[in-house]
Order: C-alpha cells, then structure tokens, then sequence
C-alpha cells in the first residue's frame, strides 16, 4: 500500500481464544472462527481487524481495551459461548457508539433475552470445533460491515429505543495516534515471530530496542508477546527481568504470574515461584495451570532430595502428587496435571491405589483432546500414558507424533518429556523391570531436541 494513501479503517474484534468448551459439551474453535471467518470478512470490508489480544493473558487490561472499544469506527462480536468478557465489552461498545457493530454465534447458541432480537450472523462448527462453511459466513458478515460503511445506520439496542442517548463525537487527534500505536504493535509482533525462529539472541535483540525501554508507553499485546516469546527460547532469566519492568495491570495478570513463577523455577528460585503460585490459588482457586506449574516446583524439589538420598523426598512427592491431582480434579479436559500425577504415583514405595482409579480418565481426556488438536502437549501425554500402561508398541507409535509436532523454537518441550520418561525408567529398573524399550524413546527425544538447540544457535 502507497505510504501516502489513507490507511483502511480498524474493525475490533471481540471474541475468546482458542478452543472452548460451553455448558452444553459443546467444543468451539475460536481461532479458526477468527481466521477462517472474521479475519477474511473484515479485509473484504475493506477493513483493518484488530483482535483483543489482552484476553490471552486473563482478562482484559482495561485502558488498551476501552481505546479499541470506543476509537474503532467497526466491530465485530462472537458472542458464542457466553463469554463474560466478550459480554461485557459488546455492553460498553453499545452504549458508546450507536452503530457498526455486527453479532455473529454458532448455529445452536443460546441468546440471553437482552440481545436475542439484534441481527447476528450464525455458523455451523464441525466435531473439531471449526467451522464446516466459512465461505458463506464471512461473506455475510463483510455484507453487513460493508452496509454499515455505505449506509450507516444505529444498529446498539440503547441508541434505538432511546432517543436522547448522548452521541460522543470522538477528537480526530486520538484516533490519529490510536491507529499508529495499532501499526506499531503489529511491526513488533511480526519482528518477533521473526526473532523466536533465531532464537535467544534474536529475542534478546528485540528485547533491548530503545522503543522497549519503557513498558508503560508499549502496547499490552507486544509486552506479551515479547514475554512469551522469551519463553519459547529459554530466556528465563530475561523474562524475569522483563517482569519487573511491566505495568501493574500486566503483572496483576494471571497468565503473567503463571508464567513468571515459571521462569523463577527454571533459574532454580523455586521458593520465590512456590510464593507466586500460592498467591494466585489464593486469588483464583484451583486450576489446571496453576496447580501443574506448582506441582512442577514440588517435584524438582523431589527429585532433588531423592538424589541426596534425604528422607523428606517422601514428603514432597506425596505434596506433588496432591498438588498435580488438585489440578486435573479442577479441569477435567486438561490431561497435563492428571499425568503428571498418575506418573507420580508410580514414583512411591508402595502402589497408590489412585492411580488405577484416574489413568482410564486421564487418557480419555488426552485422547478427546488429541482429537480436536494437533498440539504438542497432547502427543507427549498420549506417549507417556502409553509408556505407564507399558505398552511399547503404542509409545513408538505416539513417539513419531511427539517428534513431528515439536514446535522448532521449543526443544525445552522435548527436554520435558524426556525427563519424565526418565523418572519412569528408573524407578522400573530399580524394581528388575524391562525398562530398556524406555530408554531408546529417551534418546530418540535427545536426538531431536540437540538437533532444534543446534539450529537456534548463531552460525
């Protein structure tokens, strides 16, 4: 596009990330909604989206949010689901501006009273959770951004039935600079796509740009994102750093503290994380994330005593186990804890009769969510259940989708799955077991995860 020319006008994008699960069982792929449907329809418009990335750290951090809400002349809105932030952001966006505001939902969706008269669009989701004709629907959509660009008309339930609703003529200098801050965010979130395939330094060098210097003046996305990426490459100590720096609201995040707590274990600061950990169940309660990242500091501290031969190892792997098992009780779909804990039981002197209970439910979980993604969590589960159940023909199976779905940025995954096959390893060889089929799924994740550490280092 000429420099000079008039850039298109921003559409927000109000919706959820990733997939999830309404109360009816229901599974929907949001992000493939986004880029299937909304993304496609919006361009087709004529339109520049913008989506909320701020929902990817837990909650919306509020002042980026109310911008995009009140100073984006178009929006869009998927309410399916119910989503309490997507709600609560379609509720000011309708009392702020009166019209360009397009509903959509999937087929099925069950609208409160409150908005079940407005005009949405609808689409149809397969068993995956994407949708089954994304075509048609987007084309529907850039249909009425397209109306509302040529004939704009009030389309907020407040500014319809009541007339003497204030309209706020918004400063054209705010949006002037809302829109290059826009632009800014998106040069650094592709600079850093770009970054995290070189690697540490490459982040690094990102990270250290003047423009970074002072977080309180950057986009929310772009500190997430630059926090996230440094993650991806195993800069721990750097993300540690980085969240010192942050605004308060970003540092309030869940997400944020999750993953910082993270990188405090990782630097072996593991008391400091322990602290962060308990705070945020404190604050939020029990979930799969959370309860997994605390459960990951009790078992390096077991590991640790169990190799200087110390005899609280017995406590603080019982504390694992609790901890990991708390989490996959708090979400039954998120596979993760529940085989850290079931892996955990096997560590113990004496058979716990847990494990028989919750590994048939554990592997339910991993292979529905297997199903409906092609993450690489779920692959290492599925591996590491086959190797519990000793199934050896299985884990070689399950060990060919491991090694072809490891992001090249994240050999850290693979350390991870060898470590706890490992554990397992051990134990079987301790106890006169055939072990040895174990070992060789060890060294066929080495073997990859050298291979992606070499390829990140400068040449």
């Amino acid at each position: 596009m000429d420099a000079k020319a008039t850039p298109p006008p921003l559409c927000f994008v109000l919706m959820p990330f990733g997939r999830k699960t309404d109360a009816t069982g229901r599974t929907t792929d949001f992000d493939a909604v986004y880029q299937q449907i909304i993304a496609p329809a919006v361009q087709e418009a004529g339109l520049d989206p913008i989506r909320a990335d701020e929902e990817k750290v837990g909650g919306t951090i509020h002042k980026p949010m109310f911008e995009r809400l009140m100073l984006c002349d178009y929006a869009v809105a998927d309410i399916t689901g119910a989503n309490p932030n997507v709600y609560y952001e379609l509720g000011i966006r309708h009392a702020m501006r009166p019209r360009s505001t397009v509903i959509l939902f999937a087929e099925g969706t069950t609208l409160p009273f409150d908005i079940a008269l407005l005009r949405g669009v609808p689409y149809r989701t397969g068993e995956n959770g994407a949708p089954t004709d994304p075509k048609s629907c987007a084309a529907k959509v850039a249909q009425q951004l397209g109306a509302a660009r040529q004939n704009p008309h009030d389309d907020s339930p407040l500014f319809q039935l009541l007339e003497y609703m204030p309209r706020f003529e918004v400063d054209h200098s705010k949006t002037d600079v809302f829109r290059d801050r826009f632009d800014y965010s998106k040069k650094y979130k592709s600079k850093l796509a770009v970054a995290r395939e070189g690697g540490e330094q490459a982040v690094k060098e990102v990270m250290a740009e003047p423009a970074l210097a002072n977080l309180h003046e950057v986009e929310a996305g772009v500190v997430v994102d630059l926090f996230l990426s440094l993650r991806d490459v195993k800069a721990n100590a750097a993300m540690i750093e980085l969240f010192s720096r942050m605004p308060p609201p970003l540092q309030r995040a869940r997400i944020m503290r999750e993953q910082y707590a993270f990188a405090l274990n990782r630097e072996g600061r593991s008391q400091e994380a322990e602290t962060v950990l308990k705070e945020v169940l404190q604050e939020f309660g029990p979930s799969s994330e959370t309860n997994g990242l605390l459960g990951r500091v009790y078992k390096d501290r077991w590991e640790i005593a169990k190799r200087a031969g110390r005899i609280e190892a017995r406590a603080l792997l019982r504390n694992a186990i609790d901890t990991y098992l708390a989490g996959f009780q708090a979400d039954w779909r998120d596979a993760y804890p529940g085989i850290n804990a079931v892996t955990l039981m096997e560590m113990q002197d004496k058979p716990d009769p847990r494990q028989a209970e919750i590994l048939p439910v554990v592997r339910y979980a991993a292979l529905q969510k297997a199903r409906r993604s092609v993450d690489y969590w779920d692959h290492a589960t599925l591996l590491e259940l086959a190797v519990i159940g000793r199934d050896a023909a299985d884990a070689e199976e399950k060990l060919a989708d491991v090694l072809a779905s490891v992001p090249p940025t994240a050999p850290w995954q693979l350390e991870t799955t060898e470590r706890q096959l490992r554990l397992i390893r051990e134990l079987r060889e301790k106890r006169s077991e055939d072990a040895a089929w174990i070992k060789g799924l060890e060294d066929a994740l080495g073997e990859k995860r050298a291979e992606l550490e070499a390829a990140q280092k400068p040449a």
